[in-house]
This record gives structure tokens, sequence and C-alpha cells, in this order.
């Protein structure tokens, strides 16, 4: 257990430097003896991150574990590099025990060299002079005899063959370059594997910046607008590109406007180089091949704007349709889809597309690395990527396709992007914690900005990052101000807005007689008012994705019902479940759905109950307080209490897909109140 304890410090901290390498890209091994327990002897195994694993989160769990002799001799059954494919599924006759992780492509390569530690990296300078048009000549001259170039070959069973004969014919070497994709080193130790990997990545990055041209991306065209500015554009044009990226499949978006980013939109070159791709497979596999880029002035009118990426979006499909059509064999998987995952805007930034938010946040992370690897290969020399075909044959490799299907099938709302109003308690605490356990990333808004932080971050709490999850936004929804803000801050973190839940509310028990105008207006503020802002500015975005969507009102069954004492409280929730109707005939023509949710008293976890209305309810039925929900239950057909669970699940089953055709509809969460039968 030395080795795999070795081997997970030395992946951790290669792993978390982005300099080093990107997420789930690269991998590292270690080999030693173990007692294997059917023999009772001693058998050289090899530990190695498993496909689809993170060098910097790597757990003993991600590693596959094989027989060394046995990977070993695979390569006296080796068919050839037409057939090498194959072998990937040999690997499973070479494991070790239950096996562990499943082995990644790269596994022979590890395997192969004769060196009981081996790290393969995707470090921005090694590709940068893995991808520079003299990449042999340029690795003679930083490394010398100490790091060996390798031709491209795509990664597999020969690529290890390859740089096994390379490590036995160049022993003083440490390592390789290996063109078109990063670099592999090696050591009879762990710490000195580490050590040869990052003198490889530092000697790169050394000598990059002292013998690179200091502007290789060419002269500054523009200066990017200020912040503020650059913002509230993205968050204009963020929802259409959303929409756009979505032809084929739902995205979740990312925004990235880092300086890296930034200079390079604003500097001549940029067109040329993007034009030409990402090289390194763990790039252009989360890129694609090539990013779509607005080809007009940050200072253009927006409605231009709007208008040449729709005409960009279809040439981009028609090109990426052709690029399948050129290099596809009966054999291909079919196309996955033709939208791109990168946008690029002059002055804005980036905007980066995925299944998920993590997809959507590592597919950014990539292009910056691709950026930063096209700067030091332009630095020193002419950045020249490898052919197209041979990406198209990685983009739609069968072992890729393989590493697809063994994914979990997608949750309901995965791809969706929720905005719950109330989010900070009760019933909106609730649905946001049912909408993300289904799959959708959460907006959590709440006037106390305090109690949706804290229910964002439970979210989050198993997610690598929390804002992949969930983020919390502070609103006020009788403000127009704070609830433009609060939908901006959803679109700038996940590209936009599909299904709102107007759930914030308050509720004050007072007679005719009792209620002040205050009251009044207080309660209409907060619920008719403010769902009516709230479906307001999130109907913008929704129609400016133009991919449909749901509005989802917590009303209440006293829309219908007319309880006493309760004037205010009822006709503003009246005026609710009327909005329902009259925004679903309204948006329907948009695909966007608009249905109400009446729930009967929800006493546990009630933010509303806790702030008096309980108390106040308590003491018009005769009750206690801490009995009330026991006395709403007695009161109902089925005799049950109703929770926040209870209104969450309604939100789900109304927004999960198996309702596609309902819209206007109020569904009673009731319990059963005759009294609030909907006629």
């Amino acid at each position: 257990m030395n080795a795999v304890e070795e081997l997970l410090a030395r992946a951790h901290a290669l792993g978390s430097d982005p300099r080093n390498t990107n997420f789930a890209g690269g991998n590292a091994s270690a080999k030693a003896a173990a007692n294997d327990p059917v023999t009772g002897r001693d058998v050289e195994l090899m530990w190695v991150k498993g496909s689809g694993g993170d060098l910097g989160t790597l757990t003993a769990a991600g590693l596959a574990v094989l027989r060394l002799d046995r990977v070993r001799a695979l390569a006296g059954v080796y068919p050839g590099v037409e057939r090498e494919d194959e072998m990937v599924a040999a690997f499973d006759y070479c494991l070790h025990g239950k096996g562990g992780a499943a082995p990644s492509i790269d596994t022979a390569m590890h395997a192969l060299v004769d060196a009981a530690h081996v790290d393969h990296l995707h470090p921005d300078s090694g590709i940068a002079i893995a991808t520079a048009a003299d990449g042999p000549a340029l690795t003679e001259r930083i490394f010398g005899d100490r790091v060996v170039w390798v031709p491209w070959r795509r990664p597999g069973f020969q690529l290890g063959l390859d740089i096994a004969e390379i490590k036995a014919a160049h022993p003083q070497a440490i390592g390789c370059v290996l063109g078109g994709h990063g670099i592999t080193a090696w050591g009879e130790t762990s710490e000195e594997c580490e050590r040869n990997s990052l003198d490889i990545i530092r000697t790169a990055e050394r000598y990059i910046a002292e013998h690179g041209r200091p502007d290789p991306f060419g002269p500054v065209l523009h200066e990017p607008p200020a912040e503020e500015a650059r913002r509230r554009r993205a968050a204009e044009l963020f929802p259409v590109v959303r929409g756009l990226a979505s032809t084929d499949a739902r995205q979740v978006g990312h925004y990235t406007d880092t300086p890296e980013v930034l200079d390079f939109l604003s500097r001549a070159e940029h067109p040329r180089l993007a034009a030409l791709g990402t090289s390194c497979p763990d790039h252009f596999l989360r890129t694609k091949v090539a990013p779509l880029v607005l080809d007009l002035p940050p200072d253009a009118p927006l409605d231009d704007v709007l208008a040449r990426l729709r005409e960009l979006h279809a040439r981009y499909r028609e090109e990426y349709a052709a690029y399948y059509r050129r290099h596809a064999t009966p054999e291909s998987p079919p196309m996955r889809g033709a939208d791109p995952a990168i946008v690029l805007v002059p002055g804005v930034g980036m905007f980066s597309f995925g299944k998920d938010k993590q997809t959507a946040r590592v597919a950014g992370e990539f292009y910056v690395n691709a950026i930063n690897v096209m700067r030091g290969a332009e630095a020193l020399s002419t950045y020249r990527p490898i052919d197209e075909s041979e990406k198209f044959r990685i983009e739609y490799w069968e072992l890729e396709e393989a590493k697809l299907r063994r994914l979990p099938r997608p949750k309901p709302l995965a791809g969706r992007v929720a905005l719950v109003t109330g989010g900070g308690s009760g019933i909106g605490a609730a649905t946001a914690r049912r909408l993300a356990a289904e799959g959708a990333c959460v907006v959590v808004a709440d006037r106390d900005l305090a109690a949706a932080e804290k229910v964002a971050a439970e979210l989050g709490a198993a997610a690598h990052r929390q804002q992949d999850v969930a983020i919390a936004a502070g609103a006020d929804v009788t403000s127009e101000e704070q609830v433009q803000a609060a939908v901006r801050q959803a679109v700038l973190a996940f590209g936009g807005v599909d299904l709102v839940v107007n759930n914030a509310g308050l509720s004050l028990s007072r007679s005719l007689l009792e209620t002040t105008l205050d009251d009044w207006d207080l309660q209409h503020d907060v619920m008719a008012r403010g769902s009516f802002l709230v479906s307001r500015e999130t109907a913008r975005v929704l129609m400016d994705q133009g991919i449909g969507g749901d509005i989802v009102y917590i009303s209440s069954k006293n829309a219908v019902f007319a309880g006493p004492n309760n004037v205010a409280y009822g006709a503003a929730k009246a005026d609710q479940a009327h909005q329902v109707r009259l925004l679903a005939a309204e948006l329907g023509g948009h695909g966007i759905r608009v249905n109400g949710i009446n729930p009967d008293g929800v006493v546990r976890g009630s933010g509303i109950f806790a702030s008096g209305w309980g108390a106040n309810r308590a003491a018009v039925y005769g009750v206690e307080e801490d009995k009330l929900g026991e006395f709403y239950a007695q009161r109902t057909l089925l005799k049950q209490e109703v929770l926040p669970e209870h209104v969450a699940a309604a939100v789900f089953a109304l927004t999960a897909g198996d309702l596609p055709v309902t819209t206007g509809l109020h569904v009673p969460v009731d319990a059963g109140v005759a009294a609030a039968f909907l006629r």
C-alpha cells in the first residue's frame, strides 16, 4: 500500500496545479510487488489512474490495478496498429482481483515503459512545444538529450510500445515530448518521477518566457470595455447564445472573462489561431475542434451582434456537419451534435457549454489551456495542431464512444437551470433541494441572503465546486432592481433560466376591520407584485433562449377557499392564481408553460408560520400553535399533514417532462380540502 499512497500523493501534488495538467487530464502510475492471495507469493502489480479520473482528486478507488506480467505479455499478441483498439478489451484479462476502476487507453504506456513510476501530463508549456511547427528542434534545443521528441501518434498500445523503445534507447532521458499531445516522464521512485515531470514543465515555461516573442498574438485591435459594461453585454448575449448552443441538446453555460481570454480576443491573430482549433486530445474532446468566433468589434450594436451570432451559428453547424462527412466511415459513431461548445466574443469573453455546469466550466478551462498553448507555440515558432483527420479519429473514436456509454443516465432535470424565490427556508428550500437532487442547477433567491447561502452551500456540499450546483442571490422580490439583478446573476452563472418557482411570500392574519393599508400593500407587494416582477424578468430570458421553459407559482388553497381573517393574503393569492392563467395564455406560443400549486397550511419548516402567522391562525381556530399542523391534517380528507417536501414533489412532477403539454393548471397539494376543490 505504500506504493499506492505515494502514487496518490504525487497525483494530488501534480493535479492540483493547473500549470501541470488540466481537470481529468493525464494519468500517473506506480509498479510494486504485492501478495497474491491465491498463491501466497508476491506478484508485480501496476496501479494507474482509471478512465475518466482526475489526478487532483484521485482516490484509491479511482485506480485500475493490473498484473504487470500479463499486460506486458500482450505485446506478444498485439495484432498491429490497425487493430490496436482491440487491446483495451484485453486489459480486462490483466486485472488483479476486481481490478478497481476501468483501465484507460494510456494503460499500455505506463505498463510497457520500464520504470517503476510514470507520469503522463498535459501542461500548457509542454503542449506549446508539442504543437510548435519545429517541435523536434525545439525539444532538442531546450532539453538536449534529457528529453526525447515522439512524433504524433494517437494514444493507444502502439504509443506505449514507441515510448518504451525510446526509454530503452535513451537511458539518460527523463521523459519525452509527445507531438501534438503532452509529456511523459518516469523515475525509479515516486519522488524522482514527480521531480522529472516538474523539471520538464518548468524548463519549458522558463524557455518560453526567456526566448519567446512578447506579443505572439499580434497587436491590440481594441481594448476590452470596463468590467461593468462587459458583464452587462454578456448578460444580454448569454441567453441567446445558450439557446443557439442548445439546438441539438439543452446545454448549461459558463462565462469566462479572465485576462488571458480578453487579451487573446483583443489581438489581431485570434481569428487565425482560433480557426486552427485546439490540438491536445483532452482539449478538443471538450471544446470541439474549433470555437465559434464573433467577427464584430466590442462596440457593435446589440441587434447587429445578435443577428451576426445567429448567422455564424448556422454556418458553424453546416461546417461541422461537413467536417463529419469528410472523415466519417461506416463504422463511425453517429454525429453527436453540430453546436459549438465554445463561443468567443471580442471585448466580452468566452461562453462555454456542456451537459451540466461542471462540463461547461471545464470546457472553458480547457480552452484557456488552449490559448496558453497557442501563446507559447507562437512565441517560439508557429502553432501547428494535428491534422483535422486525426482530430476526427479521436473525437469519433469508438473507445471514446464506449466511455460515453459508461456514463450514468442523466437525471430528469439535467441541463435545466432553476430560480427559486424564497429559497432560504420552508417550501422554497425544500424545492431547491429536490430540483438539485434531480439534476438542475439552482439559483436560491431570498431576501435573507445568509439563509440563501446556507441552502446553496448545502446543495453543493458533495460537488467538486458548489458553484457547479447552486448559487445564492439576495433578492427582495418587491424591488424591480433586485429582481433584475438576481436574474442577471443567474444568467451569468449558468447561461440562462429554464424553471422559475415563484415561492416568496408572507402572511398576516387579520380580520377585514383590522387589516391596515400597510398590511394589504405588503402582502400584495410580495406575492402579487413580486411574482409579476419575477415572471416578467425571467420571461425575457426564456424568450431570448427560445427553448421553452416552466414558470410555477406556489399559490395557496386560500386562492380558492374563503377562510376567516384572511382577506389580504387570500386576495393576493387569488391574484397569483389568475397570473398563472393569464401568463399560460400569453407565453404558450414561446413554449413556456405556466402552472400553479395550491398547498394547504404547510406548518413544519415554514418561515411564514414561524414569523407569527402560525400563532395567529392557531388563535383563529382555537388550538395550540404546536398542534396547528395536526389540526390542519384532521380537517383534510386524507388526514395527513402537508410538508414542504410535498410541494417540492409537485413542482418536480409539473416540470420533469411527464406533463409536456400541461399549462394553466393548478395542482392542489392540501391532503384534500373539499372547500378548495377547483370548479
